[in-house]
């Protein structure tokens, strides 16, 4: 009886053009400038003082969680970045704690001319990804100063580490084939594996400038790359504004949401060029299957969901399991979006969850917990690139709201598709 109230009570909402999302995020961390967990105050000044540490030059671009811990990537733009793969304990936070190098210090160094790296050095990382095997995958691009003079220090490779010891499990190198020339740009790295099948996982690496995507397999310790035409950007929307900056990107295949598995382990894989306002999708088995995947007779295999909208740009994205509902960011719309992909992907089942056109100018990433937590980060991007940030007001920001919170009253309400179809019914 409850739940028939509540449909009609949205069903009314509806009706009177009023249904809106209830609630704002939390704002769970805010930062003009990153700081670190130093030693000691002296390896700061003494960080400062030889240019391994820039305030101003450390963004903070990806996060993931793992129970006690919140994961945030500092990629090395430019010089002086101080640790790239970085955490935050939230049993001890403050909301401008500084972030503690992971695994250590001594990973996240550049190593000297000459110097031997270690097996678990981090030179570079855009985004990570926690799997249900409690490890924490990383594509370490190994790519130092991108913005400034950019030098190759290691070679691509994919990190997995032990989450419950710290350690290496495994560091794999791409294979020159995985890699198209000076083109090649990883951002990005999702995995796929079923309950309890820990060495059957397999990692999904978009390359955004080679318009390709990598896939690794973990039992097999190998890798082949994809090619398709729905990897590449859109000519019409790579002209983009943020912040009141004015860019264009040529971003190809950049997010990549793994929708829930079907009775034989495979499920849809849904992903986006960053500079497009398209969605596509393709059967998960097409990629993990060497063979189909390589197979220019596959094409057919992959789909168009639709589009979400107009300026709707979108750099991450991923898929609650329990509401089966997409989240994605909207870079140009300054927030977050949803969609429920039990839906036609059009304009019409598309619903913000979150907008601030202060507080959340470029939503670079998004991730959801253990607990159905959606966490998002802004990070004022294209004018930390294209400007200069000010170091006097807050830049960065880390946000958090319950998932069923987030989708209430908005399209991808599952309660919502029950009271469209009973104004459907009474319009009969």
């Amino acid at each position: 009886m409850k739940q028939m109230t509540l449909v009609l009570a949205i069903a009314a909402a509806l009706m009177s053009g009023t249904a809106t999302a209830l609630v704002q995020p939390e704002e769970v961390f805010s930062w003009q400038e990153l700081d670190f967990a130093w030693p000691s105050k002296e390896a700061e000044d003494e960080a400062v003082k030889n240019g391994e540490y820039i305030r101003e030059n450390n963004l903070p671009l990806g996060i993931d969680a793992w129970k006690d811990k919140l994961f945030i990537t500092v990629p090395r733009w430019k010089a002086g970045v101080a640790s790239s793969l970085n955490y935050i304990d939230l049993r001890t936070a403050n909301k401008s704690s500084p972030l503690t190098p992971y695994p250590s210090w001594e990973a996240n160094k550049l190593p000297k001319q000459g110097q031997q790296p270690p097996e678990n050095q981090i030179v570079s990382v855009f985004r990570s990804f926690v799997d249900t095997c409690d490890r924490l995958w990383v594509m370490e691009t190994g790519l130092a100063d991108i913005l400034g003079s950019p030098h190759q220090v290691s070679p691509p490779a994919i990190v997995i580490f032990d989450l419950n010891t710290d350690k290496v499990l495994r560091r794999y190198l791409l294979k020159p084939e995985d890699i198209k020339g000076d083109d090649s740009f990883f951002a990005n790295i999702v995995v796929d594996l079923q309950p309890g099948r820990c060495d059957e996982a397999f990692a999904y690496i978009p390359d955004l400038g080679g318009y390709g995507i990598v896939v690794y397999s973990f039992k097999d310790d190998d890798s082949w790359r994809i090619k398709h035409n729905f990897f590449h950007f859109d000519p019409l929307q790579g002209d983009m504004t943020v912040g009141g900056v004015n860019f264009q990107w040529t971003d190809g295949v950049f997010g990549i949401a793994l929708g829930n598995p079907n009775e034989n382990g495979d499920r849809t894989v849904y992903f986006h060029p960053l500079a497009s306002t398209m969605e596509f999708s393709v059967n998960s088995h097409a990629l993990k299957n060497r063979t189909l995947a390589t197979d220019p007779h596959s094409y057919d295999l992959y789909k168009i969901e639709g589009t979400k909208g107009p300026n709707s740009q979108t750099s991450e994205s991923t898929i609650d399991p329990k509401t089966e509902v997409m989240f994605f960011t909207q870079l140009q719309k300054d927030g977050t979006a949803c969609w429920n992909v039990k839906t036609p992907l059009e304009p019409s089942n598309v619903g913000m969850v979150a907008e601030d056109t202060e507080r959340m100018i470029f939503t670079n990433d998004i991730t959801i917990d253990s607990d159905r937590n959606l966490w998002m980060l802004s990070d004022r991007m294209p004018e930390f690139i294209y400007r200069r940030l000010d170091p006097n007001q807050i830049n960065y920001r880390i946000f958090k709201v319950p998932v069923d919170e987030a989708i209430r009253g908005t399209p991808c309400d599952p309660m919502y598709q029950q009271s469209t179809t009973l104004r459907n019914a009474q319009q009969l």
